[in-house]
């Protein structure tokens, strides 16, 4: 039998399969084109968008990606050699506790929010309460160190703003793992069927470079899109709308949280984007902060497809509520006011 099973897996080997791109072939496609037709790229750009675009959106990329590299390493090395039941160790039994230790652990996963979802989901199937891998799921994009170091570069003028987001973004994954532990359903969450071996046969160095790959493709692709958008606002968009914008405070509250839904940004790099909005009040920066890291649209996809759509239309609003009104509530504490 030994014999067979070995033998079996050389038969699919020898076949030629076809050849796909993956992300990091198309991105380096997108590279060359862009190089090569540099100058009528160049000239379309300065014909439709104003001089001033490409100096934010150059600005904004140079900023960000040096953080978003470095979490990139860091959660790769973490995901190859890291094995998940150590969370599951330091977690007590008791529910409110497991859920305040998970969400301080959070802290030590210094990567984005796309890698916290495949870990909180094999910290589930290992046994971790649902509540308690969930908060670390919210907290991990957004009170790791990386993070924490990029706001205080990208809001130099405003250092009060890394210890809002470290307390903002705690407390809402504390609170919405405390909210889920008394309101989820087991029948909400799609069966999650895995291999015994996953984790012997998923870790070392063979995962780390895939993985690495994997994240960076995917997270500056996002970054790249955030800093057009962000871009585009501040220099397409009519600074007289924005600034209506900033002038209303629950105006400002709400665009800045639904734009952190759709842009979708990395939390290694929104930092960044947020300090770009001149015209928008703190409070509203920091709404976008907290928001951006525990709920948007691609983590909504992500979600839909890991534990299926019937939590993710549960969990995503959740989400959205808590994390704006304890934005808001951390902003007036830290600045007694809108500023």
């Amino acid at each position: 039998m030994t014999g067979v099973h070995t033998g079996a897996p050389a038969v699919p080997d020898t076949e030629k399969k076809p050849y796909r791109p993956g992300s990091l072939e198309v991105l380096g496609l997108v590279l060359v084109l862009a190089i090569v037709f540099r100058g009528p790229l160049a000239d379309f750009v300065d014909r439709v968008l104003p001089s001033s675009w490409a100096t934010i959106f150059v600005a904004i990329c140079v900023q960000a990606t040096p953080f978003l590299v470095l979490g990139v390493l860091v959660s790769g090395v973490i995901a190859a050699f890291v094995p998940a039941s150590f969370f599951r160790r330091v977690m007590p039994k008791k529910a409110a506790p497991a859920v305040a230790v998970a969400g301080v652990c959070g802290v030590a996963l210094p990567g984005c929010e796309c890698g916290s979802v495949p870990i909180a989901d094999r910290l589930m199937d290992r046994g971790v309460r649902p509540s308690a891998a969930l908060a670390f799921l919210l907290s991990a994009p957004a009170i790791n160190p990386i993070v924490l170091v990029a706001t205080a570069v990208a809001f130099q003028a405003e250092p009060r703003m890394v210890w809002a987001r470290l307390v903002a973004g705690l407390l809402t994954a504390v609170v919405v793992g405390l909210i889920w532990e008394k309101i989820g359903r087991p029948e909400w969450m799609k069966p999650r069927l895995r291999d015994r071996d996953e984790e012997q046969q998923g870790s070392g160095w063979k995962v780390l470079v895939p993985s690495m790959r994997s994240d960076f493709t995917q997270a500056a692709g996002f970054l790249v899109i955030g800093a057009a958008a962000a871009a585009t606002l501040n220099t397409v968009v009519p600074r007289s709308i924005m600034e209506h914008v900033g002038s209303s405070i629950l105006l400002s509250l709400l665009v800045m949280g639904l734009l952190a839904v759709v842009l979708a940004l990395c939390s290694e790099s929104d930092a960044f984007v947020a300090a770009s909005f001149s015209t928008i009040p703190v409070v509203g920066k920091l709404v976008f902060l907290t928001v951006g890291p525990a709920v948007d649209i691609k983590l909504f996809a992500m979600q839909s497809g890991t534990f299926g759509r019937r939590f993710a239309v549960r969990f995503a609003p959740l989400t959205f509520l808590v994390a704006m009104v304890i934005a808001v509530g951390v902003g007036l504490l830290f600045w007694g006011g809108w500023s």
